[in-house]
């Protein structure tokens, strides 16, 4: 049942997001005299198309291949054009207004961002406090001195009031040395922190390793975790777990809910773990042989068994409500919109560079899974999914790589200089690159699709 939806949920995504990045490239087009011959959202064969009723005859179009989308400008390299049409030709047109057109297309993107950032800020959500869960043993945390209950209320030199801008800020900091300097609140004091981690640091910026590499799990919901399954010869068997058995602690620590048993049991590869259980009203103990298994090149523990989870219940004042008024709804979504905007050009000149896992980029079935995942979680959820997207395709539009955005403006920023277009065979050399880093960039995204699904 959840595929349609993920499928569905994915296409509305991608059809809303180009819409508008298109939308940009057409309205200024049309504004600065340009003739514009065709809107069409997908590619391949028109499914529908309508003809406008102005001069320029434009043609409105919903393609068969909904995955991108395209403005076609009048353009004397593509076709003979009239004469008394020159003036309105791409090519005739001054060079700023062609970069203006491109730049548009990206720039709605960001529009379109903080335009959904502030409806969201305006509407109010709610929001987790960073405080943390629990510090494992030995780990980079407990040797820097974290403590459960600590709030952290810096990562550097930011400010972090929720565990979304947490993530973010330790993903940048922690990207440069291994280094990360922590300021939190401990019984009303504020105290200063410092977490180290010297070996195997690239690891650790692969999705979802971070945290659990730096030793720590934040504060989060209290929930019943009982066993759902246990297959025949896992190691969920062998150590005498039962379907129905609640799980109450591993190794003398309380489980909070599903996901931190789980958490816990991967971080012990290889060992033995002391499990309580409570069964028919009897509270047991087990011991559990952890087997290793490799996940996305990284060896964590398995059990083999599946979990169910029982009704959720937050801790008092863990959880925030934020309502911003107009004008501070305003504000925040434009800033928000340049702080993710800043995050995707680091992660990515880091990802060149080395220092951040290429297992960050994500491909189209990603994509799909997040964005049903956010419809199933509402309306709220989903806009935040478009305004993410949005940023990343708004920026990624402006490298300048042929066949992007940004490429084509570096082109008619080059034509500007040397008071000449550049030459056709140079031209179709910088556009064989382009194709040869999309071709790569999005074999490596399908390669991580395909790998984290296998695993």
């Amino acid at each position: 049942m959840r595929s349609p939806i993920f499928v569905a949920a994915f296409l509305l995504a991608i059809g809303i997001l180009v819409a508008v990045h298109e939308f940009g490239h057409y309205w200024v087009a049309k504004r600065l005299g340009f003739k514009v011959l065709r809107f069409s959202i997908g590619f391949g064969r028109p499914l529908w198309t309508r003809v406008g009723r102005d001069a320029d005859r434009t043609e409105y179009c919903l393609s068969a291949i909904p995955l991108g989308g395209y403005v076609k400008l009048l353009d004397e390299r593509e076709g003979e054009v009239a004469a008394h049409e020159l003036h309105r030709s791409f090519t005739r047109r001054p060079v700023r207004a062609r970069v203006a057109v491109l730049l548009a297309g990206p720039a709605m993107n960001l529009l379109f961002a903080a335009a959904l950032y502030s409806v969201l800020a305006l509407l109010g959500s709610q929001v987790i406090k960073p405080v943390v869960g629990q510090v494992r043993l030995d780990s980079p945390a407990a040797l820097a001195g974290l403590a459960p209950g600590d709030e952290i209320v810096r990562v550097g030199g930011r400010s972090v009031s929720d565990t979304e801008e947490l993530q973010i800020d330790l993903m940048r900091e922690f990207t440069g040395d291994g280094t990360v300097a922590l300021t939190v609140r401990r019984a009303g004091a504020l105290r200063a922190l410092t977490l180290r981690v010297d070996a195997d640091r690239r690891a650790l910026t692969e999705p979802g390793r971070l945290m659990p590499g730096l030793g720590f799990d934040l504060a989060t919901w209290h929930a019943d975790a009982a066993v759902q399954s246990v297959p025949a010869g896992s190691a969920g068997e062998r150590a005498g777990l039962r379907a129905g058995d609640r799980l109450l602690a591993v190794d003398g620590r309380a489980v909070a809910n599903a996901a931190d048993f789980v958490a816990m049991v991967s971080g012990a590869p290889g060992r033995d773990v002391r499990l309580e259980v409570e069964r028919g009203g009897e509270r047991r103990e087990l011991l559990a042989a952890v087997p290793r298994v490799l996940d996305h090149g990284v060896t964590v523990g398995r059990l083999g068994i599946t979990l169910t989870e029982g009704p959720r219940t937050w801790p008092p004042g863990l959880i925030l409500t934020r309502r911003a008024g107009v004008l501070e709804a305003l504000a925040d979504g434009v800033g928000k919109t340049w702080e993710m905007s800043a995050v995707t050009i680091q992660m990515l000149a880091r990802i060149v560079t080395g220092q951040v896992s290429v297992k960050n980029i994500s491909g189209p079935i990603s994509i799909a899974e997040f964005a049903g995942i956010s419809a199933f979680l509402g309306v709220g959820a989903f806009l935040g999914f478009l305004a993410i997207i949005s940023v990343s395709l708004g920026v990624l539009n402006l490298l300048p790589v042929p066949l992007l955005d940004g490429g084509q403006v570096l082109y008619q920023l080059v034509e500007a200089v040397k008071g000449s277009p550049l030459s056709e065979r140079a031209q179709v050399f910088g556009q064989q690159i382009g194709i040869a880093l999309l071709v790569l960039l999005m074999s490596l995204a399908f390669y991580n699709d395909i790998s984290r699904h296998l695993n």
